[in-house]
Order: structure tokens, then C-alpha cells, then sequence
């Protein structure tokens, strides 16, 4: 035999002091906080706004840098590589709001259509671009040796490029390109001493 329950009446002073005592939560569709931040891109000064958790790759690309290609998120293929105050690093492995005050470099602050830097030019004259989604990041990890060291050995083109990725060259297109770039630099330093 079934035995019916009864409800007890809500205490409607018990639950207000519950209410009231409970910490206000933030509504679950508010827009995160936006962060002033103001950098510089291939020269431009860039202000803008960004959430704490955007990534630099994120925060550039929704800038209009699409130079800066979105390939693993995760810091593996380089297809994101900029200069971060003169050191390459991966775009998608650092925040938007660490850009303040710094300044990036991408690609298209290399070397123009216009005016192609002498890495830009080796790659296209020796073949080193295929479908070309990695060459932005290459170009700027390239760079980045040369500058460093502007005689770099093929073994050092290797570890120098190494954090990027490309799945249709072979690599050995891209390091005679950046070999040939290195001493046509070298030369033409040479040349204006």
C-alpha cells in the first residue's frame, strides 16, 4: 500500500537569506573584458582592444595580417612565425595582450611585391614555395638566422628552420634558398664595405 507525502511548506525567509548570502555570478553570456593594447606591425602602430585569452595569431589575423597563417594552433608547424621584437616565435603560442608596447614583425614586413628581400627572391627563383602556406613562416624564421648569423651552414639552415613545418617541399628546396639568399647578403655587405 502506497503511502502519500506531504510537501512541506517552503520557508520563504530561509530562501532569501540563501539568496543574499550566495556571491553574485557574473550572467553566463557576458562578453569578456576587452584589454587596451597598442603595438607595432611592420611599422604601422596598431591600438586596439583584445580579451585576455586571445591569441596573438587571432588578434593579428582579425587586424587583416592573413600573412600570419592559422595551421595547428599549438605551437607545432610555424606557419604562424613572426618577429616579436626581433625573435621569431609562433603567434599562436602567445597572448594578444603580450604584444603591448612590443614590435612585430610579420612576412609582409620583410620584403614587399614591390620590393622583394633577397630571402623572397631566392625561394621563388630556386622553387622553394609549393602551395606556399608555410613559406611565411619560413621566410621569417630565414630571416631571423641571417640576421643572427649571415653565414649559416646547411646544418644550421636546418636547426634554424626547424620549428616549421612543410608538407610538400622536402625541405631541400628551401634550404639551398635560404643558403643562396645568405651569400647574395653577404656578398652585397661585402660589396658596400
Amino acid at each position: 500500500m502506497a503511502t502519500a507525502t506531504k510537501k512541506k511548506p517552503a520557508r520563504p525567509a530561509k530562501k532569501a537569506a540563501r539568496a543574499k548570502a550566495a556571491p553574485k555570478r557574473a550572467a553566463a553570456h557576458a562578453a569578456p573584458k576587452k584589454l587596451p593594447v597598442s603595438f607595432t606591425v611592420n611599422g604601422d602602430e596598431v591600438r586596439t582592444e583584445v580579451t585576455a585569452h586571445t591569441s596573438l595569431l587571432y588578434l593579428l589575423r582579425d587586424l587583416g595580417f592573413t600573412e600570419v597563417k592559422n595551421g595547428c594552433e599549438a605551437g607545432d608547424c610555424g606557419a604562424c612565425t613572426v618577429l616579436l621584437d626581433g625573435v621569431a616565435m609562433n603567434a599562436c603560442c602567445a597572448l594578444g595582450v603580450q604584444a603591448d608596447g612590443r614590435e612585430i614583425t610579420t612576412v609582409k614586413g620583410i620584403g614587399t611585391v614591390e620590393n622583394l628581400h633577397p630571402i623572397q627572391t631566392k625561394f621563388i627563383e630556386l622553387g622553394a614555395i609549393q602551395c606556399g602556406f608555410c613559406t611565411p613562416g619560413m621566410i621569417v624564421a630565414a630571416y631571423e638566422l641571417i640576421g643572427k648569423n649571415p653565414k649559416p651552414s646547411r646544418d644550421e639552415i636546418k636547426a634554424g628552420i626547424a620549428g616549421n613545418l612543410c608538407r610538400c617541399t622536402g625541405y631541400v628546396k628551401i634550404i639551398d634558398a635560404i643558403e643562396a639568399a645568405a651569400g647574395e647578403m653577404a656578398s652585397s655587405k661585402g660589396r658596400k664595405s
